[in-house]
């Protein structure tokens, strides 16, 4: 049986109309992302409050908490929520840091298997011509 450009159902991950719509929508997240960034930084900058290098003392020891395997907004919560609008922006800022390195990978992993499997069209054409082939003899 020819190799099919459409997946059996598994779920909308799997479908190639998600999957290829996926770089456009995870270009939308990280442009997103990056206006949030800047809202945090003029917050900061409004209030002459630091912004914190990513060497920052309280910087690493945010971003080391990315590194647990059990990690949800409750690691996070005592420097967002503690009352100290410094620490919360800047906690803030580092995660959209990480989310933002994050969906470059990802994005250049999606830019790569596009490049090597092609998009829809070029798959239903290649299924098509071996269909042919294989009416054919």
């Amino acid at each position: 049986m020819p190799e099919r450009f459409i997946p059996p159902h598994g779920g909308y991950h799997k479908l190639l109309s998600y999957q290829r719509t996926e770089i456009k929508l995870t270009n939308i997240a990280r442009a997103s992302l990056e206006e949030l960034l800047a809202d945090y930084r003029d917050f900061l900058r409004t209030r002459s409050l630091p912004l914190w290098n990513k060497n920052h003392p309280q910087a690493l020891k945010i971003r080391k908490l990315c590194q647990k395997s059990d990690v949800s907004y409750g690691t996070y919560a005592s420097y967002i929520e503690q009352g100290d609008p410094e620490t919360a922006a800047n906690t803030i800022v580092c995660l959209i840091h990480q989310a933002n390195y994050l969906l470059d990978q990802q994005l250049r992993r999606l830019e790569e298997s596009f490049g090597q499997e092609g998009g829809l069209r070029e798959r239903m054409m290649k299924a098509r011509l071996a269909e042919r082939a294989r009416q054919k003899g």
